[in-house]
């Protein structure tokens, strides 16, 4: 399903629609059911749909920036917070040793999280580094 601006924002348009990792939908996360032991941490966390419906709405409002942003979040989701800290950490110029190094971290996200969008990003981190003389630690 493709999101335009009329459907945003999609808590107020569609709020059966928008729903937590186990398909809670947002109407059903009420206090109560908080208090009642109902809602789970998964039931809050955002999920790859939203983060596109997301980008739905960004790219129909002429901003195709931040929709291709929502979609490497959706891609996120699901890889393990620490490798996500560890990637994070060698994108800081600087940080990581070798153009091989971050090309090594987005084969990871390509093969491993199925992370298209955010591989290409770390590639094109991986050449830019390398013309710029960025993988000397500077710190």
């Amino acid at each position: 399903m493709t999101h335009t601006r009329a459907d945003y924002p999609l808590a107020e348009t569609q709020p059966g629609a928008v729903t937590g990792k186990h398909g809670k939908a947002l109407p059903e996360i009420t206090l109560d059911a908080v208090l009642a032991g109902e809602v789970t941490m998964e039931d809050l966390r955002i999920t790859p749909q939203a983060l596109q419906a997301q980008a739905d709405v960004a790219r129909d409002v002429g901003r195709p920036t931040l929709a291709l942003n929502f979609e490497r979040g959706a891609e996120l989701v699901e890889v393990p917070q620490d490798f996500i800290m560890q990637v994070y950490e060698l994108l800081r110029p600087g940080r990581a040793k070798s153009r091989e190094e971050l090309l090594e971290a987005a084969a990871t996200m390509r093969d491993t999280y199925q992370a298209e969008r955010i591989a290409r990003f770390i590639e094109e981190a991986a050449e830019t580094y390398a013309a710029r003389g960025l993988f000397t630690f500077r710190f």
